[in-house]
């Protein structure tokens, strides 16, 4: 093999993340996503495959706007791509696989071992590391038992240096989506499921038998793109609402915000459907 040969061999990781943009693509495929968006991770696949240069090098030099400037991949995928890269794993793809595990993640944080994690991830809702990071600020941390501010100093520091390679600026997102919007998606999820219409997925967590019992939903209004799924934590088990509380994961270009559609089983909004954490616009909704 000569220089030139060499110029124009398709880079070895190039290839391994093309493959992770093509699975995603037939998992939305087989999962009833939109045509769209799964030629969208199509055609960024075969970018990404015949791309001369290695991505990696792309992002060293150029950052998230340079994986974005390559033809046909836009801020989601550069994201997706980013996150591939940096960390070897896509949780777009594990949650997609059925087989994400938040609270492995989480618990490889300093100073996180399994237990804490998995309150973490069952009262607070934190799935990921920058989730994490995030709530080591706004001030939800200091509110669980054990997190003083030197363990909480501690961990912020941890999860920078850690973190802090991923993004050269915080990931900015857009406007939550309106409680009418959520409710509407939840509504549409909770109508297919219970009519049989959507795929079927088998999550690693809770499901010894390896059984594809979780229906999953990918649709979209506006610009932004929604998967919903029935929740899966050990806190819907223990309290029988693994056919009740719907995850919301909304993609909205630049981020990615997650909500949790439940029934209100106290209050004025008893009954009714309403989004955790967004109990008071939901009151103020139904006047």
């Amino acid at each position: 093999m000569d220089q030139a040969d060499a110029l124009i061999m398709p880079d070895p990781m190039n290839r391994q993340i093309a493959s992770r943009l093509e699975e995603v693509a037939l998992l939305l495929r087989d999962q009833g996503a939109g045509a769209y968006r799964v030629n969208a991770y199509l055609r960024a696949a075969a970018v990404v495959r015949s791309w001369p240069e290695p991505l990696g090098d792309v992002f060293r030099s150029r950052g998230l706007e340079g994986l974005e400037a390559l033809p046909g991949v836009g801020i989601s995928i550069a994201r997706a791509i980013r996150e591939l890269l940096m960390h070897g794993r896509l949780p777009m793809l594990d949650r997609l696989r059925g087989t994400g595990d938040p609270v492995r993640v989480l618990a490889s944080a300093p100073g996180i071992g399994k237990r804490l994690a998995d309150r973490l991830h069952e009262e607070l809702g934190i799935d990921t590391l920058e989730e994490l990071e995030t709530a080591a600020h706004d001030g939800r941390l200091a509110s669980v038992a054990g997190f003083g501010e030197k363990r909480l100093a501690t961990l912020r520091d941890a999860l920078a240096q850690r973190l802090g390679r991923v993004r050269a600026a915080p990931v900015t997102v857009g406007p939550a989506p309106s409680v009418t919007e959520l409710l509407d998606v939840d509504r549409e999820y909770r109508e297919k499921a219970a009519s049989g219409e959507l795929q079927l997925i088998a999550p690693r967590r809770f499901n010894p038998r390896h059984e594809a019992w979780l229906p999953v939903l990918h649709t979209q209004r506006g610009h932004r793109r929604y998967t919903a799924l029935f929740s899966n934590t050990a806190r819907a088990h223990e309290r029988g609402k693994t056919r009740d509380w719907v995850v919301l994961y909304v993609e909205d270009g630049p981020g990615e915000h997650q909500f949790t559609a439940i029934t209100a089983d106290h209050g004025p909004l008893a009954g009714q459907r309403v989004v955790a954490g967004r109990e008071a616009e939901c009151q103020a909704m139904a006047r």
